[in-house]
């Protein structure tokens, strides 16, 4: 892959590269390229965990299904952030293992000492009753929204009970691909007491214009750890994010822009996972 970025590049992430540069400078330095084999899985290391969970949706009132992927060195005795990864239109809880490889891109970059242990929660972002993903789509909107509350008041409630989580908003990230890219700029910036770490990967038509989701941006710019906005030079979606970096920039809210080279593939929201996880929770 061939990745760019605008000159706009908020220097968070360059905190996983050269630690000494202060939080949200701008830089023109290009994000690098994920390394051939990065979603491969090696051989002779530690692996993470994927448990496959079911909790109680009082949102939905059933029981709803979700994986979960402890680091190598998970240990209940130590408490750890957390990441929730969103899905497309498309998929489901399993999307981001299945074509994204996601628990193999963070057992190498643990082996690689590039990411600091967290756990990640793959949830089914469609929240109701008789909505799949075979369901047509003009039909899967609602349950998309109403994942919100279920996200707030079920899904992070039964994380914290079950697993040795950091519960301040500091620890906790929302990114997602394409529906769920979306999902996590409309939830994540209207929830910055729940999250500080918020980002879209190709992000679909469900989201909302910036100019809705930032009411103050000196606010939100204080509360913001990580603002992450991407997509592929190839995707008939760029002018989704795109218009989104552009508001953004007019506001003046520090973010990372990050144009990837490809389409609404998998190829590029892996490598966006790789980036990313390489700047979560990182100390300011």
């Amino acid at each position: 892959m061939r990745p760019y970025v605008s000159q706009f590049l908020a220097a968070s992430f360059l905190l996983a590269l050269v630690p000494a540069v202060p939080a949200w400078a701008q830089s023109p330095k290009a994000l690098p390229a994920a390394p051939q084999g990065f979603d491969t899985k090696r051989e002779s290391i530690a692996r993470g965990k994927l448990d496959a969970v079911s909790y109680d949706s009082k949102t939905v009132g059933i029981k709803r299904n979700a994986l979960i992927y402890t680091p190598p060195s998970y240990s209940k005795d130590v408490k750890y952030p957390v990441l929730y990864l969103l899905h497309g239109i498309g998929g489901d809880e399993t999307e981001w293992q299945k074509g994204g490889a996601a628990d193999v891109v963070l057992d190498n970059l643990y082996a690689d000492k590039k990411a600091v242990p967290m756990i990640v929660v793959l949830p089914n972002g469609r929240a109701a009753t008789d909505v799949t993903a075979k369901t047509p789509f003009n039909k899967q909107f609602q349950a998309f929204e109403t994942f919100e509350k279920d996200l707030l008041t079920d899904l992070i409630p039964f994380v914290e009970a079950h697993y040795a989580v950091k519960s301040d908003r500091e620890q906790r990230a929302l990114f997602g691909l394409s529906m769920g890219g979306g999902q996590s700029l409309n939830f994540g910036l209207k929830n910055l007491d729940t999250f500080a770490w918020i980002g879209g990967f190709s992000s679909a038509p469900n989201t909302k214009p910036a100019s809705q989701l930032v009411a103050d941006p000196e606010a939100m710019t204080k509360k913001l750890r990580l603002l992450w906005i991407s997509c592929g030079d190839a995707d008939r979606l760029m002018n989704i994010s795109k218009a989104f970096h552009e508001s953004l920039e007019e506001k003046k809210v520090p973010h990372i822009w990050h144009i990837d080279s490809g389409g609404h593939t998998f190829p590029v929201w892996k490598n966006d996972l790789y980036l990313v996880a390489q700047l979560l929770f990182r100390d300011k």
